[in-house]
């Protein structure tokens, strides 16, 4: 569908200003929100250096099940009120650092303030950065009732539940942004590119139909889209937009609120996901400047309904036409592993723990990291069974030459009281009696030898962690303690 001469340059502009954003994102960001696992007391100091900037009115909205502070932060005194909600999951705080981030933009001086006026004098914001500060403390998608709060919209169990109904009730805001994070396993469409952000304008009713408030919301998402395009190019997509009745997206637009879901998902080599923060600000700026200048009224439903939808076709680690047998057959296999976080005790760090997704054809899938195993045989590891006194003799030039050998895991005589994180460990570890089978098999660990036609050990797959034998260790390598 062609657009007007009109249209193009109103898209031409927006993109220009998105770019602007983007590349003085690094200006606004909150220096101290480095990773993602932070906690309620990381932001308290935050919010009330923002108490000292005029710009801001900051309230103690409400306490969380343990009795943690929610707060929300009004600026501007526009007419038309948008409200901003974070974290409503605890694990999904990508959007909490941009949000900090745009109330840096929103209190200073610069060449952007013609901007940043007509957003604050056309808008009235409500932030709220982290609606589930108990989830947050321990890095968990629910409450402290255990109770996931987007699907709590209609019986309202939870404090937190409670307070996001009486603001959007109150407020009764024309705008919502519902900032959550996705898994990092979706593709945009059936490309082999990940869905890096997905929107939706949620559905309102089963049939999904489209009011002026459902369309609002449409719009503004093609507008904001444009903007990203620039900087991943056919990672942006569109989440699942199945009506669920008990959740908030889907009332809040029922009630009346254009609500905007922003899922942040995975990129190669940003873990930490700060460059997806960064495209977060990008995103929801540019969206504040489409609703001040009502200039999502220019974007058509066209380009909304041409954004594709999240699929799950990505993997970790997709290994390709290894040949393995079993069971006396000779069999051409890829396998689809994963790498899932197992949160450390104090829900700070993490470390990685794999499984095999998927054996067989995997020709529609794609892996964020790739190999090509045609001519290699994959043998299970197998366990050393010349124990080591500790794991102080755990050296990683022992490890390699085990790896050689075919080993990916050593038996230790005397493992300490306290358990080593795993994260130290370049091989996996297990006691002297422990019952360790490496085979492959669905939902196992990934620990395997890779052969060439030598019989030779080419690559060594350690808990889904693949090795060059002929190469550099990667930067990141781990095992586990069985």
């Amino acid at each position: 569908m062609s657009t007007s001469p009109s249209d193009d340059n109103i898209i031409f502009a927006l993109q220009q200003l998105g770019r602007q954003f983007y590349e003085n994102h690094h200006r606004f960001k909150e220096p101290s929100l480095r990773h993602r696992r932070f906690r309620h007391r990381d932001i308290v100091p935050l919010i009330e250096q923002l108490q000292e900037k005029s710009s801001f009115d900051v309230q103690v909205a409400g306490h969380s099940v343990q009795g943690r502070s929610i707060y929300l932060i009004k600026a501007g005194t526009g007419k038309t009120r948008v409200l901003l909600w974070s974290q409503m999951h605890g694990d999904e705080p990508t959007a909490t650092m941009a949000l900090f981030d745009l109330m840096h933009f929103l209190s200073q001086t610069d060449e952007l303030d013609a901007v940043r006026d007509h957003i604050l004098q056309h808008l009235t914001l409500y932030i709220v950065p982290m609606l589930n500060p108990d989830g947050a403390e321990m890095y968990s998608r629910r409450n402290a009732l255990g109770i996931d709060m987007n699907r709590d919209a209609l019986r309202l169990q939870s404090p937190e539940s409670v307070l996001l109904k009486q603001l959007r009730d109150q407020l009764e805001p024309a705008f919502g942004f519902n900032l959550h994070d996705q898994s990092r396993y979706y593709t945009a469409g059936y490309t082999a590119l990940p869905a890096t952000i997905s929107f939706l304008a949620p559905a309102y009713d089963y049939d999904r139909n489209i009011n002026t408030v459902r369309e609002r919301a449409m719009r503004t998402i093609a507008g904001m889209d444009h903007v990203l395009q620039q900087f991943i190019p056919g990672q942006v997509a569109k989440f699942n937009d199945e009506h669920e009745p008990r959740a908030f997206g889907d009332n809040i637009q029922k009630w009346g609120t254009s609500v905007i879901l922003v899922e942040s998902g995975g990129q190669h080599g940003d873990p930490e996901k700060q460059h997806i923060r960064q495209l977060n600000f990008t995103a929801i700026l540019s969206g504040l400047y489409l609703i001040a200048e009502e200039k999502y009224r220019s974007f058509e439903l066209a380009g909304y309904n041409r954004i594709p939808e999240n699929q799950r076709h990505l993997y970790d680690l997709l290994l390709r036409h290894v040949r393995y047998t079993e069971h006396g057959r000779d069999t051409l296999l890829d396998i689809g592993i994963n790498r899932l976080e197992v949160d450390a005790p104090n829900h700070l760090g993490f470390y990685h723990s794999s499984a095999v997704e998927e054996i067989g054809d995997m020709s529609v899938f794609h892996g964020y990291e790739e190999l090509d195993a045609r001519g290699l045989t994959l043998v299970p590891g197998q366990v050393y069974e010349q124990p080591i006194d500790n794991l102080e003799e755990l050296t990683d030039e022992l490890a390699y030459r085990l790896l050689k050998r075919g080993y990916t895991t050593v038996r230790v005589k005397h493992l300490p009281g306290v358990l080593p994180d795993p994260t130290s460990l370049p091989l996996n570890v297990t006691g002297i009696a422990s019952l360790v089978d490496h085979r492959l098999a669905l939902e196992e660990p990934a620990n395997f030898i890779l052969k060439d036609n030598q019989g030779l050990a080419r690559y060594a797959v350690l808990n889904g962690f693949v090795y060059d034998l002929q190469g550099e260790q990667p930067a990141t390598f781990h095992g586990l303690l069985h």
